[in-house]
């Protein structure tokens, strides 16, 4: 007899096996990779492409020192609206099972980062341009980087484009988790945007 989820649990197991991949792919590149190394998965459309940022999504940064503990206080609180938002949501048999999908993704996508910037400065060495990381430390608690892999310079705009000749197509660099907050997005906009409008 074939045991059936409640749908919390199970959209508990999505966020966390998001999650780990998240984190398996991170530490491969981080221990694997010397900073700045690139490996070509489909020629040079789509590379593995190991950098860190301090800051926010696809390498943004914010404030140095104190916008990165701000940066991260931030991500942690909305993590914990995230989830309490989704647990309340649950409990309404009205809501769409994509729209708690959607956030799920979104929440998943931010746990990630958010283990980036609290543990891998704890426990990783420093990556650089010539050695890969080991089990070290190179930055206090709240201040790791966040490790960005994938990168897709799929074409170089002509020069007579105005404001965007000479320049890379998608020129960020960025990882599982960010994907998955922005694909959670992008669906809830495209898809469930009347389910918000009259939250």
């Amino acid at each position: 007899m074939a045991v059936r989820l409640s749908k919390g649990v199970r959209l508990l197991l999505l966020g966390l096996v998001l999650v780990v991949i998240d984190q398996v792919i991170k530490v491969l590149v981080k221990t694997h990779m010397t900073l700045g190394e690139s490996i070509p998965v489909l020629g040079n459309w789509f590379q593995l492409f190991f950098v860190e940022n301090k800051g926010m999504a696809f390498g943004m940064a914010f404030g140095g020192v104190i916008g990165k503990y701000l940066l991260t206080l931030f991500r942690l609180a909305l993590f914990g609206f995230l989830t309490w938002w989704i647990s309340a949501l649950i409990k309404r048999e009205t809501v769409p099972t994509g729209v708690l999908v959607g956030l799920t993704l979104i929440t998943a996508g931010a746990l990630g980062n958010i283990i980036d910037c609290l543990f891998y400065g704890l426990i990783f060495s420093e990556s650089t341009f010539q050695t890969v990381a080991t089990l070290g430390s190179y930055a206090p608690f709240m201040q790791g980087k966040v490790v960005d892999m994938f990168y897709f310079p799929l074409w170089v705009w002509p020069d007579w484009v105005p404001g965007l000749g000479g320049h890379i197509f998608f020129e960020p660099v960025f990882n599982f988790a960010d994907s998955c907050v922005t694909c959670g997005a992008i669906y809830l906009i495209l898809f469930h945007w009347k389910f918000f409008a009259k939250e």
